[in-house]
């Protein structure tokens, strides 16, 4: 059981414009007019300006890319290996390559050459296109400041475009095209769109791509990233994109069926995988191939990765689930590390870790001289700031406020994790470590019908910074709970208030909560349509179980 955070309990919820005048309240959108442009955001309302990229600096880089043009100068697009960069590599190459024939995509490998640009990244594009002489960095590069300016001694211009955490010193690129408010594809599109060396409607289709890595890479769902997702996902419906194509075909997802939960399920992963344990160059080129064969062929190698790729994760987050109950640095935090975790994977290790102990978790990749490690937060702390505080232990850092990467030398990793430990004992509270689940509000079974579901569907697509509704209901009475699925983890139920009935379903929650037939509790959920031999009724997704007042008093009495 968790602790209910409820947003809105003091107004009545007595009608459906009740509850989404609430969903409107709970999201910070006053006004009528604010709520309009959530509902119906404007792509091309999306501009340098209005995501905080800086004019100045565009008219920099749009000014050296001319150049590039007119001599056909060798220009690298340097991305990375996750969803993100491999999205933003495809938009902003296939962009340039319309001007530019020498323009060319380099994706890093992550064992040999680490995240983001390097010393070692330069060198083997030099190995392969030794005329280089700019390289513009996609998701990436903002902290490069050895790798800058180790390009400049090279003889190599670098623009940066990143949206990753600032550091405290401004690197020495040429120009620097920033922001938070966008993931890297996103800035991508932007800057594609702005260049304007395609037709409006040959950028607009980009919108997929700048769709799955804003999904992918978990940026918050409002305001251009809204607009984004919403239109990437119309687009996808109908994609001419061959190798998105394949890609769907080979997960067994309908065009028509692509949503926020199958992105960051089933088509992230298989993406991401290609980069955690082999060449992320080859989820580019299936991204960007127009050979349907080629595409059949890498969508298929995708599949057999991340299959690989999902053993190796089972693997290493078992040992780590069995080391964090032997090691402990401090009862804030949670650190793991071992020689066997892939250094693609520890991400993975990291989240896993957070979703069994609810801690700020660091999984760590024991190299021979040099570890990788990965971490992820929890609500409440700053991630990238709190490694960040103890920088001096380590070789590199980058990130977000969520989610970081860091390397250290394998001799200080104990000094690491002793400076890190304290510093959380300082900054990790143990209210920031309760468990909690955020209501929007208290709902009364009788509002629950199908139009109140469209209503709250207009509020989509849901995910980070716009979370799916959530309610709760007091004194529901069980009337059926049965255990099913795989070692019976979830529960299908039957749920009564006031002779309204509900079907529910409950996943993962059966060894949570001991609950039997003629119990009454207190349900959060979201509100879904179950679609069963052709008819759609109203079933609740419970969230969480609690007993409620009326069933502790009824036991009491027993």
């Amino acid at each position: 059981m968790k602790k209910w955070k409820i947003l809105n309990n003091k107004k009545e919820t007595t009608t459906i414009q009740d509850v989404i005048d609430i969903l409107f309240e709970n999201r910070s959108l006053k006004t009528q007019k604010e709520r309009e442009k959530f509902l119906n955001p404007e792509i091309y309302d999306i501009t340098l300006t209005s995501v905080g990229l800086d004019a100045k600096e565009f008219k920099k880089f749009k000014k050296r890319i001319e150049v590039s043009i007119e001599i056909q100068e060798k220009t690298i697009i340097f991305g990375d290996y996750d969803v993100d960069g491999i999205c933003a590599s495809a938009i902003l190459w296939e962009t340039l390559f319309v001007k530019n024939k020498s323009a060319v995509p380099y994706i890093p490998e992550r064992i040999e050459e680490g995240y983001g640009l390097s010393k070692k990244g330069i060198d083997n594009v030099l190995i392969s296109h030794p005329d280089t002489k700019l390289i513009i960095t996609v998701d990436n590069g903002i902290v490069a400041y050895d790798a800058i300016d180790y390009a400049k001694k090279k003889g190599i211009d670098i623009i940066v475009t990143d949206h990753h955490a600032l550091g405290k010193k401004k690197n020495n690129a040429l120009c620097i095209l920033h922001t938070v408010s966008l993931c890297g594809a996103g800035i991508a599109w932007v800057i594609a769109k702005e260049l304007g060396f395609e037709t409006k409607e040959e950028i607009h289709k980009k919108l997929e791509l700048a769709m799955l890595a804003t999904i992918a890479d978990l940026v918050p769902l409002v305001s251009s990233n809204r607009a984004i997702v919403k239109e990437g996902l119309q687009i996808i419906k109908d994609t001419k994109r061959i190798g998105l194509q394949e890609l769907l075909l080979a997960a067994d997802i309908d065009k028509k069926d692509v949503s926020v939960y199958t992105v960051s399920h089933i088509l992230s992963p298989r993406l991401n995988a290609s980069g955690r344990i082999d060449k992320a160059i080859n989820a580019l080129r299936l991204l960007c191939t127009h050979n349907r064969e080629k595409a059949k062929y890498y969508s298929s190698m995708l599949g057999i990765v991340n299959r690989d790729r999902q053993d190796l994760t089972l693997d290493a987050v078992t040992h780590a689930k069995t080391l964090s109950l032997k090691t402990s640095y401090s009862s804030k935090i949670t650190i793991v590390a071992d020689k066997s975790y892939n250094p693609g994977v520890i991400g993975i290790v990291a989240s896993q870790m957070v979703e069994s102990y609810y801690r700020p978790s660091f999984a760590i990749s024991i190299g021979e001289e040099i570890s990788k490690g990965s971490a992820r937060s929890i609500t409440g702390v700053n991630i990238i700031e709190l490694l960040r505080s103890v920088s001096p232990h380590l070789i590199e850092v980058g990130g977000h406020p969520m989610a970081a990467g860091f390397s250290v030398k394998t001799v200080h990793m104990e000094e690491f994790f002793k400076a890190l430990a304290k510093k959380a004992e300082s900054i990790v509270t143990d209210e920031i470590l309760e468990r909690f689940i955020t209501i929007d509000a208290l709902l009364p079974f009788s509002l629950i019908d199908k139009k109140l579901f469209l209503e709250i569907e207009k509020l989509s697509p849901f995910g980070m910074g716009n979370p799916e509704p959530v309610f709760g209901t007091e004194n529901v009475g069980i009337l059926d709970v049965r255990r099913i699925g795989k070692e019976g983890k979830h529960l299908k139920m039957k749920l009564s208030k006031e002779g309204t009935v509900f079907d529910a379903v409950g996943f993962g929650l059966s060894k949570k909560h001991d609950i039997s037939i003629g119990d009454m509790v207190g349900i959060a959920y979201t509100i879904d349509e179950n679609e069963w031999q052709g008819k759609k009724t109203m079933q609740l997704k419970v969230k969480d179980i609690r007993s409620s007042l009326q069933d502790t008093h009824r036991k009491n009495a027993a």
